[in-house]
């Protein structure tokens, strides 16, 4: 049975916390910090995905106030894939916490599909900060 179906991983940014909900919350800047998409908008994506890439739905839902972007993205299939973050104000800084679930995919596939998204998870956070800290 599979221990764990999710991963917390966190980061801090040192940049004030509305510039890096904006830069978050706008879904076009997705392909530029993670390797899952090589586009995005308001309602839809293209994510990149070991067999090619995959045209899907997305929907961003954000809370200024409570500082969280997250993203619902249902499969051509109709399956529907969460993924959650949080924005949260540090002093001058931010702490930047996601959430990420499982992938809607077969059970025998779960535990690699999760361990492989972990580790390019904790890639993409890097990226992240290293092009907020440089704007």
């Amino acid at each position: 049975m599979l221990e764990k179906d999710f991963d917390v991983q966190s980061i801090g940014i040192n940049e004030n916390h509305r510039k890096v909900f904006e830069y978050i919350a706008n879904p076009e800047n997705l392909p530029s910090w993670t390797k899952a998409f090589s586009r995005a908008d308001s309602t839809s994506a293209t994510m990149v995905t070991p067999n090619g890439e995959l045209n899907i739905a997305m929907k961003t839902e954000v809370s200024q106030d409570s500082g969280t972007v997250d993203w619902i993205m249902t499969m051509p299939d109709g399956s529907v894939g969460k993924a959650h973050s949080r924005i949260s104000e540090n002093g001058k800084s931010c702490i930047y916490t996601f959430v990420l679930l499982a992938p809607p995919v077969p059970l025998e596939e779960l535990e690699g599909a999760l361990s492989a998204q972990k580790l390019m998870l904790a890639e993409e956070l890097v990226a992240l900060k290293n092009i907020l800290e440089a704007k």
